[in-house]
């Protein structure tokens, strides 16, 4: 029989929430181990938040080059091309690729660093703190103090529209050997509207099937209207209130529109994004005596779990399902098995829509704050009047910036915006949630002049004006 390894810390997953538990765990001194099946690094480093920005960044490349060819005039900077650009779709896959070897290699750096035993295999346990794992070279016992539960997520199928042939998730979207001529999307959430924006960029044709009557249903009107503008502008189909119910004898997609028609629409790729599921099945979870709620690993703001010294965190115990939020609360429950105090604020969890253009959300929207019994300020201050955004060429979109703010005190509650670029906002909106900032110290904080971010300033501004009468 194998010697039986017995670390202080056991975690399971390699993604960006387990491999942070596992690094700040052995930054701390804790004897730690980490298991993981795959690659190190996640559905957000391997198949994911990474290889798809590398995808979008590209696609946006290509696509201005495109639009300079057009006509031979060029655009309103002047930058014409004599030709369109030729997509070599293969070298495209290869430097995404290489970004991701890249990173991988990087983290196994930082956790060899941290001294931290990792072992590549399927973890199965037989209880609470110990289990097995399957590995090239044989079976590995562990018995562990300490256990940290951070298996991630898949994508979810459809039951009529299952994975398989011209029908995708994410992963195959990702390493396309052939652009498709035509690409349909089943639902718009963010990741099929950021997938399906790229590929209609790249010069595929795209229809997006969404069953609610808005594409973002999780975002309010205001911010997603000017990313349906994007869409309806570049020829993006869009069929709203409509419901996939299979494919039909020939392969075509069968749908139901809102108004209650069938319709059968032909297309040579079919992306299935409609969300995704805890990976709870296969690895025993049914023998470590945790509670669930719902799909999910139940957990409390320290993410520890009903069994005693087992910790659950990431995709595993709910939405939302963000690698950023994965990584803090791996980050914290290290910290908390050496001792220190933390807890976890889902509140404090800012969002990106990598789509055309992007959005960021940060705290409550409006809509939010008012179903929360909320007297909010609500302050707008559109791009169009930002210096920055109009070297950019983003002030005709629509974009903005927003901020919610408790009327009585000013405490900021949410912070929003759309518009080119503002991804790089999203640090500033947490932060400021984070401190427990108020209107008047982000309007006070001297913004760097030219930049997005002047807009957050200009925007708390407006919510400290008076009432006018």
């Amino acid at each position: 029989m194998p010697e039986t390894l017995r670390p202080q810390v056991l975690v399971v997953g390699g993604g960006p929430g387990g491999y942070v538990a596992a690094m700040r765990a052995g930054q701390l001194g804790l004897d730690t181990v980490l298991v993981e099946a795959d690659r190190l690094g996640g559905t957000c480093l391997v198949r994911g938040c990474i290889p798809s920005k590398a995808m979008i960044h590209a696609a946006g490349r290509y696509a201005d080059m495109a639009e300079a060819a057009v006509g031979g005039e060029g655009n309103a900077l002047g930058i014409a091309l004599d030709r369109p650009p030729r997509l070599d779709l293969e070298r495209l896959v290869a430097w995404k690729d290489g970004i991701v070897d890249r990173l991988n290699t990087g983290v196994a750096g930082l956790l060899a660093r941290a001294k931290v035993r990792v072992i590549m295999g399927w973890a199965k346990f037989s209880d609470a703190k110990t289990c097995t794992v399957a590995t090239a070279a044989g079976p590995v016992a562990i018995a562990a103090e300490r256990v940290v539960l951070a298996t991630g997520s898949a994508p979810v199928p459809l039951p009529d529209l299952p994975f398989g042939g011209t029908v995708i998730s994410s992963t195959e979207a990702l390493s396309p050997a052939a652009l498709p001529r035509h690409l349909a999307v089943v639902g718009a959430g963010y990741i099929g509207l950021e997938l399906g924006i790229a590929f209609k960029k790249l010069g595929a044709a795209v229809t997006v099937i969404e069953a609610a009557d808005r594409i973002l249903p999780r975002y309010d009107a205001a911010l997603t209207a000017p990313v349906r503008r994007w869409l309806q502008q570049a020829g993006v189909a869009l069929h709203l209130g409509a419901r996939v119910t299979g494919l039909d004898a020939v392969g075509n997609l069968v749908v139901t529109a809102a108004a209650g028609e069938t319709v059968a629409l032909s297309a040579d790729r079919i992306l299935v994004t409609v969300g995704r599921r805890p990976l709870t099945e296969g690895w025993g979870l049914e023998e470590m005596g945790v509670d669930r709620a719902g799909p999910f690993v139940k957990v409390d703001d320290q993410c520890r779990t009903a069994m005693r010294n087992v910790w659950a965190i990431g995709d595993l115990v709910g939405e939302p399902m963000l690698a950023h939020k994965a990584s803090a609360q791996g980050m914290m429950v290290a910290e908390i098995i050496a001792g220190h105090r933390r807890r976890f604020d889902p509140g404090l969890v800012a969002a990106i829509c990598f789509t055309e253009p992007e959005i960021v959300n940060a705290g409550l929207s409006p809509e939010e704050a008012e179903a929360a019994g909320e007297d909010a300020i609500v302050a707008i201050f559109p791009l169009a009047a930002n210096g920055r955004a109009l070297t950019l060429e983003a002030g005709a979109e629509g974009g903005f910036v927003r901020v919610v703010a408790r009327r009585a005190d000013h405490l900021i509650l949410g912070l929003q915006a759309v518009g080119r670029h503002v991804a790089e906002l999203a640090g500033e909106f947490a932060h400021a949630l984070a401190m427990g900032a108020v209107l008047e110290d982000v309007a006070h904080t001297i913004h760097v002049h030219p930049t997005l971010g002047e807009a957050v300033a200009e925007a708390a501004l407006i919510g400290l004006e008076p009432v006018k009468l």
